[in-house]
């Protein structure tokens, strides 16, 4: 007869709820588990995996803040997932997941050095594991788009997608991951192409890397909507907006549980395609499916084809409420400021970039909209001087 301890219990009834899609429910027995024994290093390390799981997709990283208040609780519980994997690791320091997880933790509150020297950790402990190298490589590749540098990383980093392709171990990367990689690597280097004067053949041929990666991650697995949307992305970044519409098409029909994200992108495809009518009403679906956590940034959206419609009172409406629901979004912030621009209110603009650029030091759009509403504000008062009254 078998018998199993109370910890052993524990975990395998964690397990059924996990692989039932319970997350509340595993954190909760994860919990008691780490009451009752505050070293246990998989309880450690399981729960604050899925703190990572339910909160990593939603703090903004570094160039990224999408709010000024983001969300204390999932800052806060991304770290208390860091604290468990401190924990987890000096409990068991040759854990190399556990390292690669504490590497997530740090890159989710913004220690880009030391989510790198766990991830170099975790790389030394089992150098044959396909996804500490594949971490290893997304690692490189967000430092090089942090950077804008062209540097060996981005080699390295395509080296080490292509050998998780070519090779395999006891927990092997699916392909369409590993395809799904390399294609992160050659997006990166269009970006940093595009972004410097260079020869219009190697542009074209890194665009052209990169969208063929992302066609064999969907002929890996067509039904991956994931992939899809991806495409679609590219697509809308390379400006070839008819060719963004008929993959984010299919990545809506794709997926089971309907993304908003998908339907807002393509939204996004059918604004800048100037199909006005049909962009608000697939704005209008996304808000429709979206989380709380993903409404602001459609009705940022939505408020933006207002704007370019001349809709302001419509826009300055989307703004607001976007700004209710993620209080200091960056890219509302902007778009507003614009309206207030268009308005002739160079103050409330003004205002507006300052914001966005508080929430998002990083936001480009802003930081150019300032320039130009500082100059257009000086302009006009210089203007108004000459006027001469009746």
């Amino acid at each position: 007869m078998i018998m199993f301890s109370m910890h052993v219990i524990y975990l395998l009834t964690q397990m059924i709820y996990v692989s039932s899609g319970n997350l509340e429910l595993s954190a909760k027995y994860f919990q008691d588990l780490i009451v009752k024994d505050q070293n246990h290093p998989a309880a450690l390390m399981n729960y604050a995996a899925i703190l990572l799981c339910k909160h990593g997709s939603i703090v903004a990283g570094a160039g990224a803040n999408a709010s000024e208040g983001a969300s204390g609780d999932q800052f806060a519980a991304i770290n208390v997932a860091r604290e468990c994997l401190l924990a987890a690791v000096k409990s068991d320091p040759k854990a190399a997941h556990t390292w690669a997880n504490l590497a997530n933790a740090y890159y989710l509150i913004g220690d880009h050095r030391s989510s790198s020297k766990c991830l170099e950790k975790a790389a030394k402990l089992e150098p044959n594991c396909m996804s500490t190298r594949y971490a290893v490589a997304v690692h490189r590749i967000k430092d090089v788009e942090r950077s804008q540098d062209p540097s060996e990383q981005l080699s390295w980093a395509g080296n080490e997608m292509a050998s998780v392709l070519r090779e395999g171990d006891s927990v092997p990367i699916e392909p369409t991951i590993a395809w799904a990689g390399l294609a992160m690597v050659h997006k990166a280097q269009h970006e940093i192409v595009a972004a410097f004067e260079t020869d219009q053949n190697e542009l074209v041929e890194v665009e052209e890397r990169a969208i063929f990666s992302l066609k064999q991650a969907t002929a890996e697995d067509p039904d991956d909507a994931v992939q899809w949307n991806q495409l679609g992305l590219d697509s809308l970044c390379s400006q070839h907006f008819k060719m963004a519409q008929k993959y984010l098409k299919a990545a809506v029909v794709r997926f089971r549980k309907c993304s908003s994200y998908a339907w807002s992108n393509l939204g996004i495809s059918l604004q800048l395609s100037e199909e006005t009518s049909q962009a608000e009403c697939v704005y209008k679906r996304a808000l429709s499916l979206a989380t709380t956590e993903q409404a602001h940034a459609i009705f940022s959206n939505l408020g933006n084809l207002y704007r370019q419609q001349k809709q302001y009172d419509r826009a300055k409406a989307m703004f607001t409420k976007s700004l209710e629901l993620q209080p200091g979004y960056a890219p509302a912030f902007n778009n507003l400021g614009l309206v207030f621009v268009a308005e002739g209110h160079w103050e409330e603009a003004k205002f507006c970039f300052d914001k966005a650029l508080q929430s998002d030091p990083l936001l480009d759009a802003a930081k150019s909209n300032m320039i130009k509403t500082v100059a257009l504000s000086r302009l006009c008062a210089g203007l108004s001087s000459f006027i001469i009254p009746d």
